[in-house]
């Protein structure tokens, strides 16, 4: 092989080092290639910012096609979480049981599996990519929904529910990062939104749908629902998804240029010494220590999973005060939830169409701040007392049904702004570990919502309606001023810069 008439400078791409300086001091023999050790020039990242292998730049149909259906996911896995509900008295009646912790808990069951998923699945998506913990999680929620259907005992109809909570996390999870690998941060309110609709959108209609079906079909066709609509996703899913993880891409194009150029010593910007056991022990303590450790998640987490164990107190607690006061009957009892379900999407229409326009007002110099989506949070923590004095004070006073109706539709309009506003406000700050964060606090909300609802019953028993529901009330004031918090100084709190957070 000839020397080169010219010097050539190594780079990402793998070319030959033949400059004197930059090279080692040992002997060169002309037919060995020898490349640089300096580790600044041997990392593999993006050619440029609109390469167009980066997620952020691919087209904008393909990008849309995977948030739609993990979102589409998502919302089955927030109507599986309540559409069961209205028929378990008659599947109560089918095992012969009269237990009504056993009740509540065949539904809040599957709520503490999506607090357990986000453990293994968030450290799996940020070792190994989305592609395949997406595909594992569609999967594994569509077995265990048919599985749910096919139960022949009480107690192995609450195991399968936990599992199919465990999978049902992963679009949860998921969700989130994939809008953080794909989408630009002034445009994330509104993908955000799209994902957030399942979240919420699916235990409002669930009730509601249950309450017919379980009259017409039986509690069984709840699940055999929630499974017709999962088994198109995971075949669509199969067919189109690709890997959007920048760290996974990366790797592959290192691996590549490594063999293309035979420069062993390429790397990309991620790449890390660890073995995969011992980086997936490191991802699973970082979700565990950034919900203890950092300040802004755990507000974030204490914050949001108090209002969605109330959301979940409603769905557990609505139908028999509408049965049992305004002597609704079985089959439209799911009906008391529409105006939850109105205020929910109130919310998130305001918020898709005013969350990215205040982030981009707000930004100074061209530079936008995570903490700028706090600004609708802190406005829609209002809400929530407002719609638990409203509902149990006219329920207490047995005042026209539409009244404690509309009441909660104040805590859905509430609730899902402020959902979403965290959910964009962790992504934001914590980018490739997104996963971590949002794992972080679905498992606390999760934690929250599967056993505050098994208090409901002694707490109204012995508060009554009307200061049941003020108790609540003023334990959301006490949350109101986190957003305000955050948004003079989450900046300084975060202090938990990409950097770190590998090194958790």
């Amino acid at each position: 092989m000839s020397t080169p008439s010219s010097p050539s400078t190594p780079s990402t791409s793998g070319k030959l080092c033949t400059e004197k300086p930059l090279c080692t001091e040992r002997p060169v023999d002309i037919e060995t290639p020898v490349y640089t050790e300096d580790v600044a020039l041997n990392v593999v990242t993006w050619d440029s910012p609109d390469d167009p292998d980066k997620p952020t730049n691919w087209s904008p149909l393909f990008r849309w096609t995977l948030i739609v259906l993990v979102s589409t996911v998502t919302f089955v896995a927030g109507l599986s979480s309540s559409i069961f509900a209205p028929g378990v008295p008659s599947m109560m009646s089918e095992f012969n049981s009269s237990n009504s912790t056993l009740a509540t808990l065949s539904v809040s069951i599957f709520v503490l599996g999506l607090a357990t998923g986000p453990l293994l699945f968030a450290p799996l998506s940020e070792l190994y990519g989305r592609l395949g913990v997406q595909h594992i999680g569609n999967f594994g929620f569509l077995v265990f929904t048919i599985a749910c259907a096919l139960a022949t005992s009480l107690d192995m109809l609450i195991g399968f529910r936990l599992v199919q909570g465990i999978f049902a996390a992963v679009p949860l999870t998921n969700g989130g990062a994939i809008i953080a690998d794909t989408v630009r941060q002034e445009e994330r309110g509104f993908a955000l939104a799209m994902l957030t609709m399942g979240l919420l959108a699916g235990p409002v209609v669930g009730p509601v749908a249950g309450g017919f079906m379980n009259a017409a079909l039986g509690w069984r066709w709840a699940f055999w629902l929630s499974a017709i609509l999962l088994a198109p996703c995971c075949i669509v899913s199969l067919l189109v998804w690709r890997e959007s993880y920048p760290p996974v891409l990366l790797a592959r194009k290192a691996e590549r240029l490594r063999a293309e150029t035979g420069n062993p010593l390429l790397r990309s910007e991620y790449d890390t010494e660890l073995a995969p056991a011992e980086h997936f022990k490191r991802a699973v303590k970082r979700t565990c220590k950034m919900l203890v450790f950092s300040p802004v998640v755990l507000a974030t987490s204490l914050h949001m999973g108090l209002v969605y164990a109330y959301f979940y107190l409603l769905i557990t607690t609505l139908a028999s005060v509408f049965e049992e006061t305004y002597h609704f009957g079985a089959s439209i009892v799911g009906l008391s939830f529409l105006g939850l379900g109105v205020g929910y999407v109130v919310g998130q229409v305001f918020f898709a169409w005013l969350s990215d326009r205040i982030v981009r007002r707000r930004a100074k110099n061209g530079v936008m701040l995570p903490e700028d989506r706090m600004f609708l949070a802190f406005w829609s923590g209002f809400l929530v007392p407002v719609a638990f004095f409203w509902y149990g004070w006219s329920a207490q006073a047995r005042v026209h049904w539409i009244v404690p109706i509309i009441g909660p539709g104040f805590m859905g309009a509430g609730a899902s702004v402020l959902f979403m506003s965290i959910q964009v406000y962790l992504i934001d700050a914590y980018t490739i570990y997104a996963a971590s964060a949002l794992g972080a606090t679905l498992v606390a909300r999760s934690v929250m919502a599967a056993l505050l609802p098994l208090a409901a019953p002694a707490m109204y028993a012995r508060l009554g309606m009307g200061w049941g529901n003020s108790l609540l009330a003023f334990l959301a004031m006490l949350c109101i001023p986190i957003p305000w918090v955050l948004m003079r100084w989450g900046e300084a709190m975060r202090g938990w810069n990409p950097t770190r957070l590998a090194t958790l």
